[in-house]
């Protein structure tokens, strides 16, 4: 057990039972689920009929929390990816950083090794306790590192709290809707001159095989990747989103991405 900031209720390591259900009215689910999740701490559907195998089941981390594993599912480029991503935000970083959900591997552990180099601390947000349980036996007892419970599409951050925000391999898993509130609520909390870095699949060049061998495979798996195949990820931010600097950097012939930007005041 341990204590979530911002929160009053303890993390659990018991698996959660869905309670998410399609409202009657016109009202959209992500919408609907926002408004629950406060002080309910719902899982959403879309993890429960699609992810199940992948994060909610309690055997999920003992198979996928493997850092081979992780290498392997990208294709040798988890390391290089990683230290991309890294890379965007800053060898040292000062002030608070937030990533935007959980993630296999050692990720956090090398953005904590960051924050602490710049007298920083992280923050890292997940709805599944599963997930923010196995995040903790991976971090050192002194990482400046606070884990809170928490859905991406509705965080319970004030505006304009957090220096920059990372999303490592995140928007693929989620459908239209909780990606677009994920961003939006991301690029709120961030402030104006704060850096948000996302790490993501894209479409592979013409000339890459796995554009065309690795696409059955995600559509059957991941049903929401190829969402960043057809679409520039600021396709996603909300209307009118004040960014500058907006770069991308395609590795391992066009299949990952690693956007940049700031959030202009």
């Amino acid at each position: 057990m341990f204590q979530p900031a911002n929160s009053s209720t303890p993390i659990d390591s018991a698996t959660d039972q869905p309670t998410w259900t399609t409202p009657a009215s016109s009202e959209s689910p992500v919408a609907r689920h926002a408004k629950n999740a406060e002080g309910v701490h719902e899982i959403p559907r879309y993890l429960t009929d699609h992810y199940w195998w992948a994060y909610v089941h309690p055997r999920a981390i003992w198979v996928f929390e493997r850092q081979w594993l992780a290498d392997g599912i990208l294709w040798g480029n988890y390391r290089r990816l990683r230290d991309a991503g890294l890379n965007e935000l800053g060898a040292a970083l000062p002030g608070r950083t937030l990533q935007v959900a959980s993630a296999y591997g050692d990720f956090t552990p090398a953005l904590a090794e960051r924050a602490a180099a710049g007298g920083g601390e992280i923050d890292v947000i997940d709805v599944l306790p599963l997930q923010l349980e196995n995040l903790k036996r991976k971090l050192s007892p002194d990482a400046p590192v606070r884990m809170t419970r928490m859905d991406s599409a509705a965080l319970d951050f004030e505006s304009e709290s957090f220096d920059r925000a990372v999303l490592f391999f995140l928007l693929h898993e989620m459908p239209d809707q909780w990606r677009r509130r994920t961003l939006s609520e991301t690029l709120r909390v961030v402030r104006p001159g704060g850096r948000v870095v996302i790490v993501e699949y894209a479409q592979p060049s013409r000339w890459n095989p796995l554009r065309y061998l690795f696409a059955p495979v995600l559509a059957a798996l991941e049903p929401f990747a190829l969402d960043l195949w057809r679409n520039d990820i600021r396709e996603f931010l909300p209307k009118g989103a004040k960014i500058d600097g907006f770069t991308r950097r395609r590795l391992f012939g066009g299949l990952y991405q690693v956007v940049s930007f700031e959030i202009r005041g």
